[in-house]
């Protein structure tokens, strides 16, 4: 009965872009800034996440749910998603998704464990509001979906 906004998280490390759909992730602090994305241990993007400093947090407007698809429903072990859609570098070298409503670059200050997730503690950098939306991908928009990965 939850419905709650999804959010691609993008990064890369050595010239290997990566990104995956995230669902447990919210803002933890108004004074200093911060906020909380959980990536799963299972995912590709976790292992280039751990040699990155930085991560790329998207909202993804409903018009543009196929890249929430592209970005829930592939694994960057198989498939290359940057090849499948619009992107450019962005501060920090961060991978920006050109289609999202809106995005933010954090810093990541502290990794925890949360069981089969690794929470980044992220401190916003920088970011851009695209698009006003308020008709945001949410859970219940890719509830049925199958994921990239085993979960």
């Amino acid at each position: 009965m939850l419905d709650y906004t999804m959010f691609v998280v993008t990064t890369q490390a050595d010239g290997q872009p990566a990104g995956c759909l995230v669902g447990f992730a919210t803002q933890t602090s108004m004074r200093p800034p911060h906020f909380l994305v959980g990536l799963s241990r299972k995912n590709h993007t976790t292992r280039v996440a751990a040699r990155s400093e930085h991560l790329a947090v998207h909202v993804l407007s409903r018009r543009r749910s196929g890249l929430a698809q592209l970005f829930g429903g592939q694994t960057g072990d198989r498939v290359n998603k940057f090849d499948r859609c619009s992107w450019h570098p962005g501060p920090e070298g961060m991978p920006i998704l050109d289609d999202a409503a809106a995005w933010f670059v954090g810093k990541t200050l502290e990794r925890i464990d949360l069981g089969d997730h690794i929470g980044y503690l992220l401190e916003p950098v920088t970011g851009n509001i695209v698009e006003a939306a308020d008709d945001l991908v949410s859970f219940l928009d890719v509830a049925d979906m199958e994921p990239g990965h085993e979960p």
